[in-house]
């Protein structure tokens, strides 16, 4: 074992191949010497159309004192309309994130052969508890020719500024210590405002961090065009997600995009799972790529202080050069283990 510490993990497989491809991640971790205690959590759209279960109060307390929450895919098949929207989405995902405060989301990505971004890293730093998602807002006369619906944007000082400082840390320990904010500063003037004074405030203390500033759109632009210029990006909840999409795709599909819920201050136990989704359709034929999945198991690591297994699992990952799909599941997870 890489040391003796047995690491309590939480296990949301979800629906779909989430089962598949966390078990995949999980079945490296220990191969590479880490020993985990896990314990599985029926959680996704399954046991919500099972017994209209989503997270509970006691469920969330039990979840954050594990040391870390690996989470595979939530969500039902494209066209089950069973589900109402937002069930799942606020009342699971986004409330392990409220819950446990994971306030950062961070998403490093690294251009597969043959991408647009070859060869090309960079990562994404997303303020994860505030912005549209904080759910603000509401509906009034709904129903009537009359209706109106508003979505408020939550940013406050307290939670720019401590995902602007990790996003900063994170820009300093690279070979050329880059950080682009990301925003809509001439639209958005007055959230705009704060993020860009926060990281104004905050550049003084990483004087060896160069600081660059995107509009979005232009951001959309440059990760297709150039990627290459980027080294953290920092940006608030809503451009975050949508550019993370964009980064895997260009980076060579979100098959292979990793992602981190992050409580740097540890006062909850932080969540990682794969960006992909819950692909239903090709659920237990053996055929999902799990190395997305493996990728957020080494942030996992590197969270959980094993760095030197998270450092051999990643240049597994890095060197895999097979076929995923001729190779299925458990071929790539194999293909793995043979690399540690």
């Amino acid at each position: 074992m890489s040391n003796e510490r047995t690491h309590r993990v939480a296990v949301i497989g979800g629906d779909g191949i989430g089962p598949e491809v966390t078990a995949a991640a999980l079945e490296v971790v220990r191969a590479a010497g880490v020993a985990l205690s896990t314990t599985s959590y029926e959680l996704g759209a399954e046991r919500y159309l099972k017994d209209g279960f989503v997270l509970d109060d006691a469920t969330l307390e039990e979840l954050r004192g594990f040391d870390a929450i690996m989470l595979g895919a939530v969500g039902p098949a494209i066209g089950d309309t069973r589900i109402p929207g937002g069930v799942l989405e606020r009342g699971l995902l986004l409330r392990l994130r409220f819950g446990l405060d994971l306030y950062i989301n961070y998403r490093p990505f690294r251009g597969v052969a043959g991408s647009l971004a070859e060869g090309c890293e960079f990562a994404i730093v997303r303020e994860n508890t505030e912005g549209p998602y904080a759910g603000e807002g509401g509906i009034l006369r709904r129903g009537t020719p009359q209706e109106v619906a508003t979505q408020g944007s939550v940013n406050t000082r307290f939670g720019v500024e401590r995902c602007v400082r990790y996003a900063f840390e994170r820009a300093a320990s690279l070979a050329s210590p880059t950080l682009t904010l990301v925003h809509k500063t001439n639209v958005l003037t007055f959230a705009g405002d704060l993020w860009s004074r926060v990281v104004n405030e905050v550049a003084v203390e990483f004087p060896e961090v160069a600081v660059d500033y995107n509009h979005v759109d232009a951001a959309c632009i440059y990760l297709v065009e150039n990627p290459q210029r980027y080294g953290v990006i920092v940006t608030d909840n809503l451009f975050g997600d949508i550019l993370s999409d964009l980064a895997g795709a260009v980076t060579g599909g979100i098959g292979f995009a990793a992602s981190a819920n992050l409580n740097p201050a540890r006062t909850g136990a932080s969540l990682f799972e794969p960006v992909h989704g819950a692909a239903h359709d090709i659920a237990g034929s053996g055929k999902a790529n799990p190395l997305a999945a493996v990728s957020s198991a080494v942030l996992m690591l590197e969270h959980l202080d094993e760095v030197e297994a998270a450092q051999r699992i990643a240049r597994a990952v890095a060197d895999f050069d097979g076929d995923v799909t001729a190779l299925g599941t458990d071929g790539v997870t194999k293909n793995l283990i043979g690399r540690l």
